[in-house]
C-alpha cells in the first residue's frame, strides 16, 4: 500500500534536509529532527530559498531575544555560538573542530571571485567593550580578511560603534564600499538573517542556495 493522504514523512536525522525538501516539493506533511543548530539553520535556509512561500515551525531554537539570552545563559555557549553563526549563514571558524579559535568564530566569503575572507566574532556576555573591537581589528589584519563582523547578544556602546567606524571601508572592484568592521546584534540577525551583514557578492559554501521550487502549498514542522 502506498502513502495515504494523512501520512506524515518523518526524518529523525534530517542532516542537510534532503528528505524534508523532497516532502515539501511533493506537498506532503513532514517532520524533521536534528540535534545541531548548524544543521537546523542550513535546512531553514534551504527551504526558504527553494520555497519562498513555505510555512513551518521550528522547535528547540530561540524564537526571540529572550530565548537567545536563555540559551547563552544555560552554559551551552558553543551551541549558542553555532546558532548565532547560522543566523547569518556563516561557517564555524574552526570548521566544527574543538580547540582554540584564535578569535575567529566564523567565516564568510565574498567578492567577485568569492575568495575574499570575512570573519565573525560572536559574543554572548554583557561585559563587552572597545577592547574587543580592537582585538577584532587585530584578527582582521592577522587573517588578511576584508571584513570583520562583531556579532553580539548585548547592545554595543557608542565608543564601540565609533571604534568600529574607525576601521574604514573595504572596497571590492565593481562594488560599493562596505564598512570593514561591522557590529551586528543577535536581535538584528534574527530579524534580517544574512541581510544583517553587508558584503559585496557574497558566496555561501556551507549554506548553498537551493534552486527555487513551486510546491502545492502546505506547512510543516522542524524540530531540534
Amino acid at each position: 500500500m502506498g502513502p495515504q493522504p494523512g501520512d506524515v514523512v518523518l526524518d529523525p536525522f534530517c542532516g542537510c534536509g534532503t528528505t524534508v525538501h523532497a516532502a515539501e516539493k511533493l506537498g506532503r506533511q513532514w517532520i524533521g529532527i536534528d540535534v545541531t543548530h548548524l544543521a537546523i539553520g542550513l535546512i531553514e535556509k534551504r527551504l526558504r530559498d527553494a520555497f519562498p512561500a513555505v510555512q513551518f515551525t521550528t522547535h528547540g531554537v530561540p524564537q526571540d531575544i529572550h530565548a537567545a539570552r536563555d540559551l547563552a545563559a544555560r552554559g551551552k555557549y558553543h551551541e549558542f555560538e553555532k546558532w548565532a553563526l547560522s543566523l547569518i549563514a556563516a561557517q564555524p571558524g574552526n570548521f566544527g573542530k574543538k580547540g582554540a579559535d584564535r578569535g575567529l568564530d566564523g567565516r564568510l566569503y565574498f567578492g567577485a571571485k568569492g575568495t575574499t575572507l570575512g570573519i565573525v566574532s560572536v559574543k554572548a556576555g554583557e561585559n563587552i567593550g572597545v577592547s574587543m573591537i580592537r582585538d577584532l581589528k587585530g584578527v582582521l589584519d592577522r587573517e588578511r580578511a576584508g571584513v570583520g563582523v562583531f556579532l553580539t547578544l548585548t547592545e554595543p556602546t557608542k565608543p564601540m560603534i565609533t571604534e568600529a567606524a574607525s576601521a574604514g571601508l573595504h572596497e571590492e572592484p565593481g562594488f560599493a564600499p562596505v564598512p570593514r568592521l561591522q557590529i551586528v546584534t543577535v536581535e538584528q540577525a534574527m530579524a534580517l538573517r544574512e541581510r544583517a551583514v553587508h558584503l559585496p557578492a557574497r558566496r555561501d559554501d556551507t549554506f548553498k542556495r537551493a534552486a527555487r521550487e513551486e510546491p502545492p502549498g502546505r506547512q510543516g514542522a522542524l524540530d531540534l
